[in-house]
C-alpha cells in the first residue's frame, strides 16, 4: 500500500489511476461525475457531445478499473459515481507536486535573472 496525502491506495492502482486520468476525455468524465453526482452512461455520453457511446463506455471502463469511478446497475442502466476517497489524495499529491515544481522554477528563474544582471555589470 502507498500512502498519498493520508489515504492508502494499493501500489498497483497508482500507476493505473494516473494513466487513466492522463487522457483529457477521461478527465472531463471525472469532472462531470464529481460535479453532478451519480450519472448514467447515457447521460455522460450526451454531456460529452461529439464522441460515440462505445468510446464513452471504454473510457468509463478504464476509469472504473483504475478506481476513479464506481459503477452500479439499476435495471439495464449503469450508473457511475466518483470515488472521492481515491481521487482526493491524488488531487492533494498533484497540488503539492505543482507547488514544489513552481518553487523550483522560481529559484531557477531568480538564479538566471541574477546571472543576467552580473553580465550586464561587467565591462
Amino acid at each position: 500500500m502507498r500512502r498519498v496525502s493520508g489515504a492508502s491506495i494499493p501500489d498497483l492502482a497508482v500507476p493505473d489511476l494516473f494513466r487513466a486520468l492522463s487522457e483529457p476525455r477521461r478527465q472531463a468524465i471525472v469532472r462531470l461525475v464529481l460535479e453532478r453526482g451519480e450519472l448514467a452512461a447515457g447521460d455522460i455520453h450526451r454531456e460529452l457531445g461529439e464522441i460515440t457511446f462505445g468510446a464513452v463506455s471504454q473510457h468509463l471502463r478504464v476509469l472504473e478499473r483504475a478506481g476513479a469511478l464506481s459503477m452500479r446497475k439499476d435495471g439495464r442502466r449503469r450508473l457511475y459515481r466518483a470515488r472521492r476517497a481515491v481521487l482526493r489524495p491524488v488531487r492533494g499529491y498533484l497540488e503539492r507536486l505543482w507547488t514544489l515544481k513552481l518553487d523550483q522554477l522560481k529559484v531557477l528563474a531568480e538564479a538566471e535573472s541574477g546571472n543576467e544582471n552580473e553580465e550586464e555589470e561587467q565591462p
